[in-house]
């Protein structure tokens, strides 16, 4: 899948437009559902009331199993927003494209591999400053690169690279190739041959719209999943 990259400078730093505008949008449509769904609240809930309730006892649910106790209720909001904004990224390039002289100024972001390394690497920041908070940062480094023994700091210490990478690329890996897919199909079977192979790749192509929603919903319960774990490891006790 390749396409032409915009991109301007702002005080020297480059910025990807289309990964920007894709964010842009993703966040404004999070919000406007948000903003929707808690208008008009009542004490019996009904109708996209209880969508929103659902999605915060889901996202909640997913605090409690990594840290159960009074302490995981304030990354409840963090999570819940995450999700939400990481749900919508990943079905973005499946409902709108807007390609405009071979550049797309509206995609799912996360099918960029700058915007998921930066999510990941916002989460462990914040998953370290945290620790620090919590411990000191005597007690943040005895507690995540010396525990539960000292012999294991190397191993520790490369656990947090691996986290990074692992954490962006799975994200990015997934929704990437489920773009790329879409692209071959239109490109390749719907438009490139005679007419008649338009009718098989219909079919194919909504069966695999239906399986990257579903691969989107999941990495995106991944990723916040994993958040909560690695926030965990380092405001507990090893």
């Amino acid at each position: 899948m390749n396409e032409e990259v915009q991109v301007v400078k702002l005080f020297g730093i480059p910025f990807n437009v289309g990964n920007c505008v894709s964010g842009l949008v993703s966040a404004l449509i999070v919000f406007g559902l948000v903003y929707w769904f808690s208008r008009k609240l009542e004490l019996k809930p009904k109708g996209k009331q209880n969508m929103i309730e659902w999605l915060i006892d889901f996202t909640n649910g997913i605090v409690k199993s990594s840290m159960p106790d009074e302490q995981g209720k304030k990354y409840g909001l963090l999570i819940f927003t995450l999700f939400l904004f990481i749900f919508v990224s990943n079905q973005l390039g499946l409902a709108i494209q807007l390609p405009i002289n071979g550049v797309n100024y509206v995609k799912s972001p996360t099918a960029s591999p700058a915007t998921t390394l930066t999510l990941a690497f916002l989460v462990l920041l914040l998953a370290h400053m945290m620790g620090v908070a919590k411990f000191g940062f005597n007690g943040y480094v005895k507690n995540s690169y010396f525990s539960p023994m000292p012999a294991l700091f190397p191993i520790n210490v490369l656990e947090q690279f691996t986290n990074f990478l692992t954490l962006a690329l799975r994200l990015y890996g997934n929704i990437y190739s489920g773009e790329v897919l879409l692209t071959v199909i239109h490109d390749q079977l719907a438009t490139s041959h005679a007419p008649w192979t338009f009718i098989p790749a219909i079919p194919l192509e909504m069966v695999w719209q239906g399986f990257s929603i579903f691969i989107g919903s999941i990495q995106a319960y991944v990723f916040v999943t994993l958040t909560m774990v690695y926030i965990s490891q380092k405001v507990e006790k090893e």
